[in-house]
């Protein structure tokens, strides 16, 4: 089981265009046996963490991979969000 946390910060004036964005590219975890734990949005609307956990690395390294995700970034240019991910465990 791996385990990621990801601290997604938006765009300013584009907050809508990359929430809508993480909503579609959430949406393909499950093809790589992967699943969102929780989600949590910035009271500002500025940012969201995500929790999220994936069967294994190669679950991981396939959505990082996969094309549809790539296109729909490459779509948003520099409204795209930016993000940080940080491998977790339980203490």
């Amino acid at each position: 089981m791996l385990t990621l946390v990801a601290l997604v910060e938006f765009s300013a004036g584009a907050e809508a265009t990359g929430q809508r964005y993480e909503d579609t590219v959430l949406a393909l975890l499950s093809r790589h046996h992967g699943r969102l734990e929780r989600r949590l949005r910035g009271t500002d609307g500025q940012a969201e963490v995500h929790v999220i956990q994936f069967d294994g690395r190669a679950g991981y390294e396939s959505f990082l991979a996969d094309p549809e995700r790539a296109a729909l970034r490459d779509a948003l240019g520099e409204s795209a969000p930016t993000t940080r991910v940080i491998e977790v465990h339980e203490v």
